[in-house]
């Protein structure tokens, strides 16, 4: 796989880079591969396709972290510095995972009791529902791990307010209070000065010194980032785009094996079991190395379950379509019984399809 070994770039036959670029841009993964194999010699066409990838990603970056800026500002006069999650937290604290990686939603976790005053603060701020059904709001707020997703109104931006990382009615209950606790401060404002010119992107503004600093930017902690990365590809949902998160475990890992000298993986597994992550971080170590040679503290031989996760994952074709529906399927009705028990499902399911029915 080019991702692990970008060497190998030399080998590939001519006719074989239409899958991988395919299969690439199916997964979100683009960017990412066009930073893996810069320097490496590719054909012409492939090298600008991967150049203009690598442009959109780091376009992408910069709306993202300006987004991440706005929300700071809302919520500063409350003295809370959010703490930024997934995509937007890796390029924010400069982690190898962010090169290339293309981010969508804000994504921030605040403690659940100021839910309210963070909620106030995004309105006034010109956020807005994206689901104002009154059902859909009602079950976010009682059952989920965040409140229903806002949108601001002119930058068309998303952001998802969590209090936790999985939700309430799940099976694993990691510890957001300790999370929250552990989080570590980001220099502010770090990251501006690679953000963007003066004028070079009319949907940036151009001077983000203005920003009052009441609060910063926070990251979860070493060890709560890579279980956030765990929970989000194990544990929430049916694994559309866990080829990413697993690479972005893999990379997570290497990068706190570095800058703690190769002692961070057995502190690592013994931390999991406070959070409820033991088995799923022993899955998602084993899919890791599998695939990418990631170093790990488990056993190392996938099990069969493991090779279903396996074709999960690996389930494109080299149009880059997805394959395999029934084991989609099958992945589909699993992310929705770990979120909640069967009897709470069935009437969940129930209700939004006769809501649907009605429409």
């Amino acid at each position: 796989m080019l991702l692990r070994d970008p060497a190998k770039a030399a080998d590939v036959p001519a006719d074989a880079w239409d899958a991988i670029l395919s299969v690439a841009r199916g997964e979100v993964m683009l960017g990412t591969l066009a930073l893996r194999l810069a320097g490496q010699p590719l054909p012409s066409s492939v090298a600008r396709h991967l150049e203009a990838a690598a442009r959109a990603a780091d376009h992408a970056q910069r709306l993202a972290l300006w987004e991440a800026e706005m929300c700071r500002r809302a919520l500063g006069p409350l003295g809370i510095a959010p703490i930024l999650l997934k995509g937007t937290a890796y390029a924010a604290a400069g982690l190898p995972n962010a090169a290339g990686r293309q981010i969508g939603d804000l994504d921030i976790l605040v403690p659940r009791e100021r839910l309210d005053e963070v909620e106030a603060a995004l309105l006034a701020a010109d956020w807005e529902w994206v689901k104002d059904d009154p059902y859909d709001q009602a079950y976010y707020r009682r059952w989920m791990h965040e409140l229903p997703p806002l949108i601001h109104a002119e930058r068309d931006r998303m952001v998802d307010v969590h209090h936790t990382i999985l939700p309430l009615t799940a099976r694993i209950t990691p510890d957001a209070a300790a999370m929250i606790a552990d989080a570590q401060d980001l220099p502010l404002p770090a990251h501006f000065g690679n953000l963007h010119e003066p004028g070079d992107d009319p949907e940036i503004p151009a001077d983000p010194s203005t920003a009052p600093l009441l609060a910063g930017y926070r990251v979860l902690g070493r060890f709560d980032i890579v279980h956030h990365c765990v929970a989000h590809l194990m544990a929430d949902g049916e694994m559309d785009g866990g080829l990413r998160n697993l690479w972005d475990f893999h990379c997570l890992v290497l990068e706190m094996q570095r800058r703690t000298n190769g002692k961070y993986l057995k502190d690592l597994l013994s931390d999991t079991g406070r959070h409820g992550l033991r088995h799923a971080y022993a899955r998602t170590a084993r899919l890791a190395h599998h695939l990418f040679g990631t170093p790990m503290y488990v056993l190392a031989r996938l099990t069969l379950t493991d090779q279903l996760f396996l074709r999960r994952l690996l389930a494109r074709d080299d149009w880059g379509r997805e394959i395999h529906r029934p084991l989609r399927f099958a992945f589909y009705i699993r992310s929705h019984l770990l979120r909640m028990p069967l009897p709470m499902l069935l009437r969940h399911l129930w209700i939004k399809w006769r809501k649907g029915s009605a429409v």
